[in-house]
């Protein structure tokens, strides 16, 4: 736990994923996939190690070819119904506003329509840049979704920090030469490599300065 030597750099932006890290929608997700799971004639167990993963991923792995464009056209109806009691995480809203003049951005697995109606459910105002996994070939754990965050921002990516909560979304930000900030809102935090670990965003605070963004304990 701590910032270790995050709190020496100076960043010219800040990506954040968004379930889990933002948001905690994960009673909404279980339902969503125990529902598509028990139609599929699936165990639950079956979906288990798929966190901030894209849906469509999921579905190709668990799924027959001739199955899969049905299983996520379904799994997708269900999340985007599926919007009750998520809500906002702890200091997620103040760590948005703390960056507000500054470079930003939002790198989902969600789709366009299901990041929007997660994002309405707990009422977060996101960054004017949004990345989903429509906006890219490949989503995480290819670096694709932070690359083109940091390509819409204008920035080097090895000069973003990325906050995560999933082993994959990590894995994404690594493979883009990001430096990584983890929180440990739905993974052990065993199982998150990164290069410091907090609770959740309440435990840090973003402070904007003439040389760019710093990372400060709270």
């Amino acid at each position: 736990m701590g910032l270790g030597r995050l709190a020496e750099r100076v960043f010219d932006a800040v990506l954040f994923d968004m379930d889990g890290t933002l948001i905690d929608s994960t009673a909404a997700v279980l339902r969503s996939w125990d529902t598509w799971a028990a139609e599929h004639g699936l165990e639950a167990d079956a979906l288990s190690g798929w966190h901030g993963v894209p849906s469509a991923s999921v579905v190709q792995a668990v799924l027959a070819a001739d199955r899969h464009q049905a299983g996520i056209a379904r799994i997708a109806e269900l999340e985007v119904a599926d919007v009750d009691d998520i809500v906002i995480l702890p200091g997620a809203r103040e760590s948005l506003a703390a960056l507000r003049n500054t470079k930003n951005a939002i790198a989902t697995s969600c789709t366009v329509a299901l990041a929007e109606a997660r994002m309405r459910a707990a009422q977060l105002v996101p960054p004017s840049v949004l990345v989903t996994v429509d906006d890219v070939l490949r989503g995480k754990p290819a670096p694709d979704p932070y690359l083109e965050a940091a390509r819409r921002l204008g920035v080097d990516p090895t000069n973003c920090l990325v906050v995560e909560d999933a082993p994959a979304g990590l894995e994404s930000a690594r493979a883009a030469g990001c430096a990584t900030l983890a929180v440990i809102t739905t993974t052990r935090p065993e199982d998150l490599i990164a290069d410091a670990v907090v609770p959740d965003l309440s435990h840090v605070r973003f402070e904007a300065t003439p040389a760019g963004i710093r990372l400060r304990p709270a």
